[in-house]
């Protein structure tokens, strides 16, 4: 059995709730990323959280969960999946944190440069 990890993908929102589109938005990722991943052998979707950011009250955002094996392959597949399915690649944040520990996010890929910060 190979090392597990985290992966979350973060996308910004405007408020606590989300729009229409940001739900949306949410079953979409959801659905591209756990056929991708199991059609991989990578991994799967774990859940998601939609609302208030733990690190800023004031920051909302979208973050989708995973459970993956190998890393890098794996944050390849999502950037491609999400980039291909024209999901609002250019908005993501992902993130991976070694699974079973308490430890906090890395940083893995940033929708811009000089982003350098994650938290949930």
């Amino acid at each position: 059995m190979s090392e597990k990890f985290w992966l979350a993908v973060q996308y910004p929102l405007k408020s606590a709730k989300g729009s229409q589109r940001d739900h949306w938005l949410r079953d979409k990722v959801m659905e591209y990323l756990e056929i991708s991943l199991t059609d991989a052998n990578l991994g799967y979707v774990d859940g998601f959280d939609m609302g208030k950011c733990i690190s800023d009250p004031n920051k909302y955002a979208l973050h989708v969960f995973c459970v993956i094996t190998e890393e890098e392959r794996s944050i390849a597949l999502v950037k491609r999946v999400l980039r291909e399915s024209r999901l609002d690649y250019t908005r993501i944040k992902i993130a991976t944190m070694p699974y079973g520990k308490e430890e906090t996010y890395t940083l893995k890929y940033a929708y811009k440069k000089g982003v350098t910060d994650f938290s949930l």
